[in-house]
């Protein structure tokens, strides 16, 4: 009885955790105008806040799994929540922009570890027959936090200040300090193998480097120069990281997962359809607040549509790929997201609410399906130590996206109201870019194209991926 009890509470320690993790990805949206008026910068210039925690996750997921191996899942996850408060704690006192990217990271150096670890006790402490379940509790709160997360955020900064929206992290994160070390399994590997370090580092910075050169572009005043030294570099750590894992049986990422069609097209497509994706929780609140004049409250409210749209549609993704097939899925519906995001450049001041909530609604059913078909492609033919490279790289993926989808979005805006003029203007701004980001979310679709037209047959159920 005693041991069911704790596997119970570790249950809700890791979905608490993961709860925390995906509130903070999207409470701070509808906040950001409040904080750059706040920090007397332009609220069109504030990406590299959101920014900074992806980049941060995407750098240190890949490390996670062995360092829980190495220290002890118990360790690494109460390091993972010290780290992830005092980031939290220090974004509510920072004073400038400078200060409050620099504690996004720590917090997102936090972030990356929580749910990799905290699966990694689930996985360690339940017997196989039990792991579907105990997952399937452990995601739920996921769901929840996209949900809540930019009507929290939008109703904390009217009616409290933007610092709250970090201050809420902190009792969370004492309460789960004191569970950890009371009910979280210390579990390690005995014979770990060495940790391809060289490879880390070298895929480590090549994600820095051509994301800090595309926010550079906008919101760092880099000159033109520096970026193209950063893109060099982030291109030549690639090939070399290349090169590396092409001549060692023990890399971070095997070549060998490239071989695979349906992974290869899974990863390729993430990285580049959730661009689109990932630019619009940053642009939606921003052309809300800035060009319509909702409050961040009202701001907030507007965007539950989409969550809740996208957990609706959960039921209708997996009978719609079984019956038409991942190829022609994915082609379509990339174009339907796409051509759903250039839908926004039709919003003006006379467009009503419910509009516009019925536009979220049909955004949120249509991301959340291909966010369903990509992951799950994505994994769908990987077995053994593949599975667990590839879900790794997958995870990787997915916060590299969204920080790319940011900046680039970021500087489209920059680039657009710098011609168009600011103020009064700036919706026509939002206007380009809805349809720049469309268009290479469009793009993306010949990369499903690529898929064999039987891709993920093989079997009648399709597997569950994990949160988007």
């Amino acid at each position: 009885m005693e041991d069911e009890k704790r596997l119970r509470i570790l249950l809700w320690l890791v979905a608490i955790a993961f709860f925390m993790q995906t509130l903070d990805a999207t409470i701070v949206n509808t906040a950001l105008p409040a904080m750059a008026a706040a920090l007397h910068e332009s609220p069109l210039k504030m990406h590299s806040v959101v920014i900074s925690y992806a980049l941060a996750m995407a750098t240190l997921i890949p490390a996670s799994g062995w360092i829980a191996d190495r220290f002890g899942t118990r360790r690494a996850f109460m390091s993972a929540i010290i780290l992830f408060s005092l980031g939290s704690l220090l974004c509510a006192l920072s004073h400038n922009l400078s200060m409050l990217v620099a504690a996004r990271v720590l917090q997102g150096i936090g972030g990356a570890m929580l749910l990799p670890v905290g699966r990694l006790a689930v996985l360690r402490a339940f017997p196989r027959e039990r792991f579907l379940a105990a997952m399937a509790f452990v995601t739920i709160p996921g769901l929840i936090g996209p949900l809540i997360g930019p009507t929290l955020g939008g109703w904390l900064v009217e009616y409290a200040s933007w610092h709250w929206i970090f201050l809420i992290n902190l009792p969370v994160g004492l309460i789960g300090c004191f569970m950890t070390h009371r009910y979280m399994i210390d579990a390690r590997q005995e014979k770990l193998g060495s940790f391809d370090l060289g490879g880390y580092l070298l895929l480590a910075f090549s994600m820095i480097g051509i994301s800090l050169a595309v926010d550079g572009l906008s919101d760092l005043g880099m000159r033109h120069a520096t970026v193209m030294v950063l893109l060099t570099f982030g291109f030549a750590s690639l090939a070399a990281y290349w090169l590396r894992a092409s001549r060692r049986s023990d890399a971070l990422f095997p070549l060998g997962l490239f071989e695979i069609n349906t992974f290869s097209v899974g990863i390729l497509g993430n990285l580049f359809a959730r661009i689109g994706s990932g630019a619009m929780p940053f642009l939606i609140p921003l052309l809300l607040q800035v060009s319509l004049g909702y409050t961040p409250a009202q701001a907030g409210v507007m965007l539950i549509p989409v969550a809740v749209a996208a957990i609706l549609s959960k039921r209708i993704g997996p009978p719609l790929i079984r019956r038409a097939g991942y190829r022609n899925v994915l082609l379509a519906n990339t174009l339907l997201v796409g051509g759903t995001i250039i839908s926004f450049g039709l919003i003006g001041e006379a467009t009503p609410s419910w509009l516009l909530m019925v536009q979220l609604a049909c955004f949120g059913a249509v991301n959340s399906l291909q966010f369903t078909a990509m992951n799950t492609i994505a994994l769908f033919d990987l077995e053994g130590s593949n599975a667990s490279s590839g879900n790794s790289l997958l995870s990787m993926i997915m916060m590299l996206s969204m920080s790319l989808g940011v900046a680039i979005a970021g500087g489209l805006l920059a680039a657009f109201d710098s011609t168009s003029g600011s103020g009064t203007q700036a919706l026509s701004a939002f206007h380009a870019t809805f349809v720049t980001v469309g268009l290479i979310t469009c793009a993306s679709a010949g990369i499903f194209w690529q898929l064999a037209p039987d891709a993920g047959r093989a079997i009648k159920q399709i597997r569950d991926a994990g949160p988007d």
